[in-house]
């Protein structure tokens, strides 16, 4: 029987140490990012904005805009152009909607926005990208904010990661309580303390 208790209790002490050394890094930024998302009005934060009002070459504007159809997504020859000549990355996948004749692409990003929009008949662009730093780029992280399926991914396998880091933790601390008397007291005032912030605090 001890033998089986030892080897459960290592078990869980190797699933402890294995959770935490995945979720360090993840653990401190989402730490530092609640910090700073906890003080965001107290940060002071200068947006850059870069704008561009150009015209797409009717070489590359008429071949897609075929039988003065409304395509919902611009073509190959013109994504390649707005990148080579304008240094405007539109992404794989990005909405995009019609209102009358000018195509509207909204290109939201973390730590920034951005948007375009296109005149159907003379092929004339606004672009305009607003760049509110690395700060806002971590912050918009920690709240998933446009930040992509695989971004997404990552913040469930971490919180997954997370929580057994905290369960093996728990276990860990009860059955070592016997040896430390001040174990149950600090882990009961730890659930104790945000338990009664937000009856007594939060409205």
């Amino acid at each position: 029987m001890g033998y089986v208790m030892r080897v459960s209790l290592g078990s869980i002490r190797q699933w402890h140490w294995i959770s935490a050394s995945v979720c360090m890094a993840g653990m401190l930024l989402f730490a530092v990012t609640g910090i700073t998302l906890n003080h965001a009005a107290d940060i002071p934060a200068q947006p850059t904005v870069r704008s561009i009002e150009e015209k797409i070459p009717s070489s590359l504007l008429q071949p897609w805009l075929v039988d003065d159809l409304q395509p919902a997504y611009l073509s190959a020859e013109i994504v390649a152009w707005f990148y080579h000549e304008q240094q405007i990355t539109i992404p794989r996948h990005y909405r995009s909607e019609w209102d009358g004749d000018e195509l509207y692409v909204p290109l939201p990003r973390p730590g920034g926005d951005a948007w375009l929009a296109i005149d159907k008949q003379t092929g004339e662009f606004l672009f305009e990208d607003t760049d509110r730093g690395w700060l806002a780029y971590f912050n918009d992280l920690h709240k998933g904010r446009d930040s992509g399926t695989v971004w997404r991914w990552f913040i469930d396998i971490f919180a997954g990661g997370c929580i057994v880091f905290s369960i093996t933790g728990l276990i860990l601390l009860w059955r070592q309580s016997s040896h430390r008397q001040a174990t149950a007291p600090l882990a009961v005032l730890g659930i104790l303390i945000p338990l009664v912030i937000m009856l007594m605090f939060i409205h």
